[in-house]
């Protein structure tokens, strides 16, 4: 009987001590996680970068928190649902008004760019590692991607231009796909000696196809259900949020359950398809699955990477040191300079995006689940190829991620942007005029529910209060040409302009006072202030006495453009104004010449000198001919 006990109460405590080190070793995930997030919006630099350091500490090599063997065979299932996670949240976010930014750069890099990535990649671990054909050929594969997870952070704290961040984006979440699809294709059919190479490409295209019909099925399920199936009124953004997290968990299994490794696919084709459609509570959706995806990046990134050996990283030698070196400076910026070929992009955001090609969680991912696989049967294949990937993923992330906001700075390529803080109907009317006319326009606001409904109409809108220091450094107020406090509080335009004034040296700050007794404070600080009384009034006056004039401006942002510019170029430079008439393009006139702030009509026999500002009215685009010529 005594006997009979002491078994039941050993076989009761086993599971018992099991279950304890894997609550520790969640609980312990998850906080780094959230940690190394708080930390990344302090510092501005990429969460991803502490979650690799974060995995490292609490590995076995670290302080041994996290072993390998803790999820048991579980890890691969556990890695592929959140993988289909952070895909299906990163292609939801993808939206088409976006992708017209950049279309024929864009399409390039996931497709000429995606082969040059491979094929070099793969010579360049042939040679500098003596690695066998077949893995180099893995390598390469995996090391296409440049994942969402890791660049969209990035573009987070780097306010650089829309067509430069969406071109990024879009590379990542395609490329993810890719490499993951054709990934698993290189390691049944060439690593597992399965050979031809119209095998290779008839597997990757069942498995393409497979994946995009199962995710576009689903997600035309879930948008039918979404729009035209009542639920409960109270918990309907509730539900909504938990059917379009279950959806992408359905596509993955099901795509997986036709043909391994098309859930990856799946999840990215529905994603996007859902994301591009007019989805009720949409918005509620998209941050439900952010917060989701945050956790789920925190909890593989974390573990993945505690699964690393300092062993295979050392056995690569400096043949490793070469592979990361040709991969960042030959490899990706031939292939970015390749696509981007045209005038689209400038010379100077052609090298930032070549620049900016971290790898992310798709390789890590796959990288873990194939050494793992391979381990017993080939361990030389395994190691060189886990530690192939993460010390590229490593070195990437770290230098491209850390340094991503100065690179951008080096370049200039952090945009001479128009802030708008306030996001209501000034604001939001202010953004579409100025937009029309072509400047760069972001809008900042304290309320969520605001900053997606600007973003869903268009609208380039940040989160956050425009009374802050950090929040507005992390958009770029430093670059800033002006600044627009449009707020319905004075006090809340007052801190703004005056932190824009005197923290960042913004040359043109502009202030909406609400109040006319509240202007002098306003002009205490060197801030053009705007009385919305006066404003309104103003307009009421030129409707009754100037009814033509009025009528006229109020066309003017559709028909033409009014710009004023500083002369800087020599070729301006002590000519007559008669001279430069003959030289402004058709459409465009002269309409003032301010001198030491003095404001004149221009004469023909005035000459122009270093400083002036000329003011321009006509065509649009013959308007910003003119101010080239005098600027460049």
């Amino acid at each position: 009987m005594l006997t009979t006990l002491k078994e039941y109460l050993k076989n009761e405590t086993e599971p018992v001590a099991a279950t304890i080190e894997l609550i520790t070793v969640v609980v312990t995930i998850l906080g780094l996680g959230v940690a190394a997030q708080v930390v990344s919006d302090r510092l501005q630099i990429p969460s991803v970068m502490f979650l690799i350091l974060a995995g490292v500490v609490v590995g076995p090599e670290g302080i041994g928190v996290i072993t390998p063997g803790i999820f048991g065979d579980a890890l691969p299932a556990i890695v592929g649902l959140s993988v289909a996670i952070i895909v299906f949240e990163g292609a939801f976010h993808l939206h088409l008004d976006r992708l017209y930014e950049a279309p024929r750069e864009t399409f390039r890099l996931v497709t000429i760019g995606a082969a040059v990535s491979l094929i070099g990649t793969a010579i360049t671990v042939r040679y500098a590692l003596n690695a066998p054909w077949n893995v180099a050929l893995l390598i390469g594969s995996l090391l296409v991607a440049t994942g969402p997870t890791v660049i969209t952070p990035i573009m987070n704290v780097v306010p650089v231009r829309n067509r430069v961040a969406t071109t990024l984006e879009t590379e990542g979440v395609v490329n993810d796909v890719t490499a993951a699809i054709l990934a698993i294709v290189m390691f049944e059919y060439v690593l597992l000696e399965t050979r031809g190479l119209l095998t290779l490409v008839r597997e990757f295209g069942v498995r393409f196809g497979v994946g995009v019909l199962v995710g576009s099925s689903i997600a035309g399920i879930i948008w039918y259900l979404l729009r035209h199936v009542g639920t409960s009124t109270e918990n309907t953004p509730q539900n909504a949020r938990l059917i379009a997290l279950i959806a992408s968990l359905i596509m993955y299994g099901v795509a997986e359950q036709i043909a391994s490794e098309a859930g990856i696919a799946a999840v990215a084709a529905g994603g996007f398809i859902l994301g591009n459609t007019d989805l009720p509570y949409q918005d509620s959706i998209e941050r439900f699955k952010g917060d989701v995806t945050l956790l789920v990046i925190s909890f593989v990134f974390i573990t993945l990477a505690s699964l690393l050996s300092l062993r295979d990283l050392l056995a690569l030698g400096v043949g490793g040191l070469v592979v990361v070196i040709t991969i960042v400076g030959v490899i990706r910026p031939a292939l970015v300079m390749l696509c981007t070929l045209g005038d689209r992009l400038t010379l100077n955001e052609r090298l930032y995006i070549s620049a900016i090609g971290p790898r992310g969680i798709i390789p890590a991912s796959v990288a873990t689940l194939f050494a793992l696989e391979l381990q017993p049967q080939n361990p030389q294949a395994a190691t060189m190829l886990v530690g192939t990937v993460f010390l590229v993923i490593f070195t990437t992330v770290v230098f491209e991620g850390g340094l991503a906001r100065h690179i951008a700075q080096a370049l200039d390529v952090i945009p001479m942007r128009t802030i708008i803080i306030g996001g209501g109907r000034v604001g939001q009317a202010l953004a579409e005029r100025l937009e029309e006319r072509g400047e760069e326009v972001l809008i900042i606001d304290n309320d969520e529910q605001v900053v997606e409904s600007l973003q869903m109409d268009g609208f380039s809108a940040r989160h956050g209060d425009g009374t802050s220091r950090e929040v507005l450094q992390a958009v770029g107020g430093g670059n800033a040409k002006v600044v627009v406090a449009a707020t319905p509080k004075d006090d809340v335009n007052l801190l703004s302009a005056q932190l824009a004034k005197n923290t960042f040296d913004v040359e043109t700050v502009v202030a909406r006072v609400n109040q006319p007794g509240n202007i002098d404070a306003f002009e205490d600080i060197d801030v053009e202030a705007i009385s919305t009384a006066m404003s309104i009034a103003w307009s009421m006056d030129n409707v009754i006495e100037r009814p033509a004039i009025s009528r006229w401006m109020t066309e003017l942002g559709r028909m033409g453009d009014v710009q004023e510019v500083e002369v800087t170029s020599n070729s301006v430079i002590g000519r007559t104004v008669s001279e430069l008439m003959a030289e402004l393009p058709e459409g465009c006139h002269l309409a003032l010449l301010s001198r030491e702030e003095m404001n004149q009509l221009p004469h023909p026999d005035d000459t122009i000198n270093q400083g002036d500002n000329l003011t321009f009215i006509g065509r649009t685009e013959a308007v910003h001919q003119a101010i080239d010529y005098c600027t460049k």
